[in-house]
């Protein structure tokens, strides 16, 4: 693959870059956020074109293939829905003074950039390349996190830079390990980074070396992912930052950690003599979703419940891609597409109505399905899909994943089904008094757009009642290659 030659793969690439650059020199608020909204929908309309164009051959740097295809679609049209969310919040924020003119030139480059290293870190041959996109894409949410320069601001930034630092040491750690496990098979340099390679060969690599190897890359990328007991700076970063990013870190950016966790899976697992990768998936994924159940239930703030919900669910993910088999492949898969486009959606209403009542705390924002209807039932359908009720998507997925689990390891299915029942009622229990009953704080209306928030409600429902056969076929699949 050329990497000069102007391709869809290049493209996703190159669109945000040079927004980012455009954006970090513009002065006026309404070009910028307008800009901004366009280059995500520049860059959505060119992953779309993967999906219909011949697929370039691999390269030296750069892959397309079924697995990442997906990831990429579905990080550019969050991106895009995000980026239509944020220019109405922001103005907000503007107009109330929170942020300045120079911290909007600054949210936006950023934001440009954080896309493009998702991106990046996507459509990646080479795992140090992917290693570097990841950690470009966190220092970019670090900084945004930050972006209000309170002292909660600054603090919550500060912990999610050192856990995520120690994090991403970690993944460079085991990204270090797997390229001395190929070195001797494949030969020096970036023939022993490459996916392709790696896979290829993974047979004739040391097992010792690859078992330590996806201990610290699990290690490292889980804390991306937000899996406990890795996961504390998550809550902080989501109650302290913009929304916009509340919604870019659990609807993207722990997916962009997600999918080089299954990068590494399928290379361990093409190695017969090494450590079976999936028990360790499921334990911190089991764990990490009875942990985050009962963490809901001592939630005040509104943001930092839907972070522990963030993990809840990641945790579910990661159980699913841990267990293996074509069914709880195929449910996590779904399971990630859902979540992502329910969780997005959640704190899309989340942010509006943070402005209307200016607070976060639970105790403070009632009956807004009166108050704010628009809001208020966007809220109602979002947290119903998010805990798992017929016939939204999310029920569909948790209950594959459920399935599958219950015919190989009964137990293990006990486990999660208490896990999701003990985050169902915590759900449920919020939902009750933040969305009925006599509304409390402000009532003034808001200028906001719905139609993100919507949307993304009308593809999670339309994920629970019909599944088109090319998506379950292309989904089958991803679900084999997984193993």
């Amino acid at each position: 693959m050329n990497p000069l030659a102007f391709s869809p793969v290049t493209g996703v690439l190159l669109i945000p870059a040079s927004a980012a650059v455009l954006l970090a020199l513009l002065p006026s608020y309404r070009m910028s956020a307008r800009l901004n909204v366009f280059a995500s929908l520049l860059t959505f309309i060119t992953a779309l074109l993967l999906l219909v164009t011949e697929r370039p051959q691999p390269g030296r740097y750069l892959l397309v293939d079924d697995l990442n295809i997906v990831f990429i679609v579905l990080n550019t049209f969050v991106g895009f829905t995000t980026s239509v969310f944020s220019a109405s919040y922001i103005g907000h924020e503007l107009e109330t003074g929170r942020l300045t003119p120079a911290n909007l030139r600054f949210y936006h480059a950023m934001y440009q950039i954080m896309m493009f290293g998702m991106n990046l870190a996507f459509v990646s041959n080479n795992i140090g390349l992917m290693w570097v996109a990841v950690e470009l894409a966190t220092l970019t949410t670090v900084l945004m996190v930050g972006i209000y320069r309170t002292h909660e601001a600054l603090e919550a930034a500060w912990k999610y830079f050192i856990l995520g630092s120690v994090g991403i040491a970690f993944a460079l750690f085991g990204t270090i390990l797997v390229y001395m496990a190929a070195q001797p098979v494949v030969g020096e340099g970036y023939d022993a980074m490459a996916w392709t390679l790696l896979i290829q060969h993974a047979v004739a690599f040391d097992p010792a070396l690859l078992n330590v190897a996806f201990v610290f890359l699990l290690l490292g990328y889980g804390t991306k992912v937000g899996l406990a007991p890795l996961h504390a700076w998550l809550p902080d970063a989501h109650a302290e930052g913009p929304t916009p990013i509340s919604a870019v870190l659990s609807g993207l950016l722990l997916n962009v950690a997600l999918y080089a966790v299954l990068r590494f899976k399928i290379l361990i697992a093409a190695s017969p003599e090494a450590i079976a990768p999936g028990p360790l998936m499921v334990t911190m994924g089991l764990t990490s979703l009875i942990f985050a159940a009962f963490m809901l239930y001592r939630r005040r703030d509104i943001k930092r419940m839907f972070a522990y919900s963030s993990i809840e669910h990641m945790g579910i993910i990661v159980f699913a891609f841990g267990m293996g088999g074509p069914l709880a492949n195929f449910a996590g898969l779904l399971h990630m597409v859902m979540h992502s486009l329910t969780k997005s959606a959640i704190f899309y209403a989340v942010g509006h109505i943070a402005q209307i009542k200016g607070t976060q705390r639970l105790s403070s924002i009632r009956g807004l399905t009166e108050s704010h209807p628009g809001l208020g039932w966007g809220l109602v359908i979002g947290v119903i899909a998010i805990a798992g009720l017929p016939p939204l998507g999310i029920f569909m997925s948790e209950f594959l994943v459920v399935s599958s689990t219950f015919a190989r390891q009964p137990l293990l299915a006990i486990l999660l089904v208490l896990g999701l029942l003990i985050a169902f009622g915590a759900l449920l229990l919020r939902l009750t008094g933040v969305a009925f009953g006599q509304p409390r704080g402000s009532t003034a209306p808001v200028e906001a757009s719905y139609l993100p928030m919507y949307s993304h409600l009308a593809l999670v429902f339309g994920g629970g009642v019909y599944l088109p056969p090319p998506l379950v076929a292309w989904f089958q699949h991803i679900a084999q290659l997984l193993g």
